[in-house]
């Protein structure tokens, strides 16, 4: 009777009814088997804390010093501007192939076309290559008749379609390296389609690459165009903030190693040949590449102050795949390359386990893991089995730097930081999922769904105020995963606040409110229907 009226805190009910019945069994199994699981992963998910905490406290120190002592790229490498020669003429420039992958960018086509087109070269050293995947037909013709358009104004540009998608971007970017204009040259620059350079990219890119034989790729930072749209915008900004102001700087200042990040980057095509050339084996065909061309011997320079526009996800369905695929993949990359990264000789021990341990397995598995398990899972947990308890500093402190840390990125965004936590909190629920998707090779290990942009839509949506209409359903809009952890996290705050003595009740009820929020659709922009 004693276990039946102490588990009826949890699940109240006479011990007749199926409650009670549910409420004994619960009981029974809470000594033996619940508390010494949860205490397993509680010691697990405080390892893990305390291994993103190392990882986050030592970036910040490096980045910190890089500041202090203005370590800039042009100071460590050899950087001078590209000048004419009288006797060679524009001959003694490289010859730059500038790459533009797209699949049915009906929105943005003519942006990243422009911007590539604008760029400021010598212009019999530059061929702008258009690789359209597209399978609406309709928007395949206006692609081709905008290359048409620049091709009558002089511009050397290439509009190149294959028969199939086999391989997706990868696929695209290999097979427009086989085209025999190719061999004639150098380096070759990438932009997805929505990205719009500055014409003075190649000026401030090329010259790294001239001087410094050593130096396989140049890639530029990321500029949002639409970080201002929507909170969810927002957020992504304070995130991916942190990826290009802090990881990777210093991964380009101590180790010359960081992952490419698909786009306004230029390649020294000799390195991207040596390291064997575009794969489609992952769902980030970019970091492939780069940790292959970093385990030839190649060096990498990421130049912090150019920036390259672009767009963030205004959809919370078009965010949600985007971050399947950026964490699925690096998993799987990982699972695939880990022996070859031990057992390569020409880069040394430290960047080894700086790529292996740091790079991988902290960032790209380790964070997504513990902040949703720890956060959203086994904290919440303890809150039923006051047996098990979390340590403060594991509860409250190490989280708390961390998350410091990582929003001292974006500092205009700083009053959003509670919004923040609890969306990242949101979204490690999927790149926890798509991490284990990505180690195991499960199902979508391979999915590859391009990410919906809005171009020129961007500017108008503004102006209008004509009543908009959901482009989803009901049933569409609903995700089920999202509303059965909210779920979860509601009952476990409803408990605390009645019975708990640990007041995690507060955070729990404003978690479970986001995930509630995710879970009905009801974030992200609503699009104008075409």
């Amino acid at each position: 009777m004693d276990r039946l009226s102490s588990a009826a805190t949890i699940f109240p009910g006479s011990g007749d009814d199926i409650t009670g019945q549910i409420g004994l069994i619960w009981e029974q199994a809470k000594a033996p088997l619940i508390v010494p699981l949860l205490k397993v992963l509680v010691v697990i998910c405080l390892g893990m804390s305390i291994m993103l905490f190392i990882e986050r406290v030592y970036m910040g120190i490096v980045i910190v010093l890089l500041k202090v002592f203005a370590r800039k790229p042009e100071k460590k490498y050899k950087w001078e501007p590209m000048k004419d020669d009288i006797e060679l003429g524009n001959s003694s420039y490289p010859m730059v192939l500038v790459q533009i992958p797209m699949y049915n960018e009906k929105e943005v086509y003519q942006l990243s076309i422009g911007a590539a087109c604008g760029l400021s070269w010598p212009s019999d050293r530059i061929v702008i290559q258009v690789l359209d995947d597209s399978t609406d037909p309709t928007i395949k013709d206006l692609v081709e008749l905008e290359c048409q358009r620049w091709a009558s104004k002089g511009i050397n540009i290439k509009y190149e379609i294959r028969g199939n998608r086999n391989g997706y971007k990868a696929g695209a970017l290999k097979e427009g390296m086989k085209h025999s204009y190719v061999k004639h040259c150098d380096f070759v620059a990438i932009f997805d389609a929505d990205f719009q350079p500055e014409p003075d990219f190649l000026w401030r890119t090329i010259p790294y690459l001239v001087h410094n034989p050593e130096i396989g790729l140049v890639q530029a930072r990321w500029k949002f165009v639409n970080a201002d749209e929507c909170m969810m915008t927002r957020m992504q900004e304070m995130s991916l903030d942190y990826h290009f102001k802090v990881e990777q700087e210093v991964g380009s200042a101590t180790y010359a190693f960081f992952g490419f990040n698909g786009t306004a980057g230029v390649w020294r095509i000799s390195a991207l040949n040596e390291a064997g050339g575009w794969k489609d084996r992952t769902t980030v065909e970019d970091m492939d590449l780069a940790v292959r061309a970093s385990l030839k011997g190649w060096k990498f320079v990421y130049v912090g102050d150019l920036k390259v526009k672009n767009e963030l996800p205004s959809t919370f369905k078009a965010y949600r795949y985007q971050q399947h695929r950026w964490s699925c993949g690096p998993a799987n990359l990982f699972k695939k390359m880990a022996k070859d990264i031990f057992k390569t000789k020409k880069v040394t021990l430290w960047k080894k386990l700086y790529v292996i341990y740091s790079f991988f397995f902290v960032r790209k598995i380790v964070a997504h893991i513990v902040t949703f398990v720890f956060y959203c899972i086994v904290m919440p947990a303890t809150v039923l089995v006051p047996e098990v308890e979390v340590p403060k500093w594991g509860a409250v402190y190490i989280p708390s730097i961390i998350t410091l840390l990582n929003a001292v990125g974006t500092p205009r965004s700083l009053h959003l930081m509670v919004f923040w936590i609890l969306f990242e909190n949101v979204m490690s629920l999927h790149r926890t999922k798509a991490t284990f998707i990505g180690l195991l090779e499960a199902g979508r290990v391979n999915e590859w769904v391009v990410t919906e942009k809005l171009g020129d839509a961007l500017k108008t949506k503004a102006g209008s105020k004509a009543i908009r209409k959901p482009r989803l359903k009901i049933g569409e809009r609903l995700h089920l995963l999202e509303l059965g952890v909210g779920a979860y996290l509601f009952f476990c705050a409803c408990y605390d606040l009645a019975f708990g003595k640990n007041h995690y009740f507060i955070y729990l009820f404003l978690q479970s409110m986001a995930f509630f929020i995710a879970g009905v659709g009801y974030i992200g922009t609503i699009v104008p229907n075409a």
